[in-house]
């Protein structure tokens, strides 16, 4: 008599993976929705722990919080076109909703009239520059996590944070919005 296999999880993995889900997607899911939009968020982020849980997990990789975060960029370099029309379409308007991720995001970074520029400076990025600033910025990761998400010494994610942030500055008119400068 043939025995039917049995095709569910042993417990401990089963909480393991809910442990893991229930302490990072909403990191992840804040993390892609100010990438790209909400909507987009809820399914990227299901993605990131769908492919998570079939590639499973290396500890030798280091950190589970990186990994998971090298996932979603991964994810959110194919919806990349949709990012950029996104970052150009604020560069060219002030007009948005209030409270919308961008305007979080862009708060932290530079000072509300300099939102259109700055804007359309991280669509001028490249992708590698933006990524790294992105998940800096909106990911919370530090330099280490940033390379470990994306696969990348730690000394390219320096290099690439200070190009990029050079580029911004310089199309910001080399003002630095978080500095009062009014004497």
């Amino acid at each position: 008599m043939a025995m039917t296999p049995d095709l569910t999880d042993p417990p401990d993995l089963r909480a393991g993976w809910e442990e893991l889900f229930n302490t990072h997607f909403a990191g992840i899911h804040r993390y892609i929705a100010r990438r790209l939009s909400d909507d987009l968020a809820d399914d990227l982020a299901a993605e990131v722990f769908l492919a998570a849980y079939r590639g499973g997990y290396d500890a030798a990789r280091g950190e589970v919080r990186p990994w998971l975060y090298g996932i979603a960029t991964h994810l959110v370099a194919r919806h990349h076109r949709a990012e950029v029309r996104r970052w150009k379409a604020l560069s060219r308007t002030a007009e948005r909703p209030e409270h919308s991720h961008e305007d979080a995001t862009l708060t932290r970074v530079a000072a509300s009239g300099l939102t259109g520029r700055l804007a359309g400076a991280l669509a001028g990025l490249k992708r590698r520059d933006r990524d790294v600033v992105l998940l800096s910025a909106l990911g919370g990761l530090s330099h280490a996590e940033v390379a470990a998400a994306l696969d990348i010494p730690a000394g390219t994610v320096a290099s690439r944070l200070s190009r990029a942030r050079k580029q911004l500055r310089k199309a910001l008119g080399d003002v630095n919005p978080l500095e009062d400068n009014h004497g």
